[in-house]
């Protein structure tokens, strides 16, 4: 009878529930999510309602890439290089990507346009930076992508202005078969700040890990940290940034490695009790002694 009296989800209920899933979905396994969120809707509008608000998120937030049509590189689905809805800039190549987000695929690619660029002065900096960066995520990171972009002031004609350049770093290890999926994103923006002579690093990192088999465990760690370091040429300021870049990211990455490995002897002694609040072991060997019932009837006075 409860079960006929409870209400029935509203289509906007549904949609939002359904959101939540695929919006929560660990690193590379959206589409698997997906499936079975669309097979438990059983409503082919409703899903596509739903997928097409959380895929464009769920792209952006995870920093995921997708290769080019022609092989001549990868773009990053990022909100820094965002034009439009489906249209991403790839700095490097200058080219602008339509991406399929639902699919996850590039469907073309065009030149992007001059106004879509920046100026011939922050491109030297962004171009310079862009060398460095990709030398360092070719070092730490096997599978990693990266990408600079030019966040504020990108007109700026020389020097004299300020302007602000972001790093992104994007690096995903997926492996549904032995049922592991790891990423690791990172984010720096870079104030360029010629009145003081000083360039201005903030960093948000990000690390992603879900193992799956006969289990479900998942990590989702975040760390920010900020630096400073003098505003020098484009090629030396490129260097000072990737050794800070490449220096915080190492520390975090070898606290995160410490601090799992102390787990065992650790957090996880620390999660039970040595002993029971009675300070005494429980005689496994004699529990007819215990009754929980008879416990309850003498505290309430039951029976009296």
């Amino acid at each position: 009878m409860a079960d006929e009296e409870e209400a029935e989800l509203s289509e906007k209920q549904k949609k939002e529930i359904a959101k939540w899933f695929l919006l929560n979905s660990p690193p590379g396994e959206i589409q698997f999510v997906a499936k079975d969120v669309k097979a438990v809707i059983n409503d082919d509008v409703l899903y596509g309602e739903a997928a097409s608000e959380a895929f464009p998120l769920y792209n952006k937030s995870h920093l995921i890439s997708i290769e080019m049509p022609g092989r001549i590189g990868d773009v990053i689905v990022t909100s820094y290089g965002e034009l439009g809805e489906t249209e991403f800039i790839d700095p490097r190549t200058a080219q602008v990507a339509v991406i399929d987000h639902i699919k996850q695929v590039c469907t073309e690619v065009r030149p992007a346009l001059d106004e879509e660029l920046p100026s011939a002065y922050v491109e030297e900096f962004r171009c310079a930076l862009d060398a460095e960066i990709l030398k360092y995520v070719g070092e730490a990171y096997p599978k990693g992508v990266c990408s600079v972009y030019c966040g504020n002031g990108k007109d700026m004609e020389g020097p004299g202005f300020d302007f602000e350049l972001v790093v992104v770093i994007s690096a995903a290890r997926h492996s549904p078969q032995n049922f592991c999926n790891g990423s690791w994103r990172s984010v720096w923006s870079i104030e360029f700040k010629d009145e003081i002579q000083m360039l201005e690093l903030k960093g948000k990192l990000q690390v992603g890990a879900h193992y799956f088999e006969e289990g479900n465990v998942q990590l989702d760690a975040k760390h920010e940290c900020k630096d400073t370091t003098i505003f020098q040429s484009s090629e030396d300021s490129a260097i000072a940034i990737s050794n800070i870049i490449r220096q915080h990211e190492t520390e975090y990455l070898t606290s995160l490695e410490a601090s799992y490995s102390n787990l065992p002897d650790t957090t996880f002694k620390d999660l039970r009790r040595k002993l029971p609040v009675t300070r005494t072991l429980f005689p496994w060997q004699n529990t007819l002694q215990f009754s929980l019932t008879r416990d309850i009837t003498k505290e309430l006075g039951i029976g009296k």
